[in-house]
């Protein structure tokens, strides 16, 4: 038993010795996505996304480095309400609102597989329209309405998670960014609908 406990530290210092080595890397990421919003009045439910882009990290030290990324990532929540267009009905809501994200994580390595990843994202905002879908099958209705002129541009958000490094190259992530600004114009929604995204996805570095 002590001989593999021995053999185990010695391949984990060797990897996190390679690692060190590798001051900047890059690569692409992709992941899945379970977007919501959250705010005051805030009525919608979850739904799941997706998200793909790429990243660089630089590494100041073994222990904290600077990864910024660019990703398209789609967003969005769901709802219930009565329809008053071609007709009165119960419908079922879908907003999907798709940004271009660029987060900027700090990145603090507790070992060397495992960090811990905090900073800023900003979002440009390049897609977005809503489906209302009746919920009586019978009545087969189901539309798309364009809602880009009342969704904001910019959006603002702060993201906090993990990252795990099952090889040199190849990690896993998870993340929980919180939206920090309204995504739509007040003459739209008149509450409070902030983005929120909780994501796992896996990157190859380079």
């Amino acid at each position: 038993m002590k001989k593999i406990i021995i053999a185990l530290m010695c391949m984990l210092l060797t990897a996190g010795a390679a690692m060190a080595q590798k001051r900047f890397t890059f690569g692409p990421k992709v992941g899945v996505d379970y977007t919501h919003f959250w705010g005051k009045d805030a009525n919608h439910g979850g739904q799941l996304n997706y998200q793909a882009g790429l990243f660089m990290e630089y590494r100041f030290t073994n222990r904290f480095s600077i990864a910024p990324e660019v990703v398209f990532a789609a967003q969005g929540g769901k709802y219930d309400d009565v329809y008053y267009g071609d007709g009165v009905f119960d419908a079922k809501y879908t907003n999907n609102i798709n940004y271009i994200n660029i987060p900027v994580m700090f990145k603090f390595y507790v070992v060397p597989a495992l960090s811990i990843d905090l900073g800023p994202q900003l979002g440009v905002n390049v897609y977005s329209k809503y489906t209302v879908e009746s919920k009586d099958k019978s009545l087969n209705y189901k539309k798309n309405f364009d809602q880009k002129e009342y969704t904001k541009t910019v959006d603002v958000g702060v993201g906090l998670g993990l990252t795990y490094n099952i090889t040199n190259d190849v990690f896993v992530q998870g993340r929980y960014t919180l939206g920090l600004i309204n995504v739509f114009d007040k003459n739209w929604y008149e509450g409070e609908a902030k983005n929120g995204n909780a994501q796992i996805a896996i990157g190859y570095r380079f």
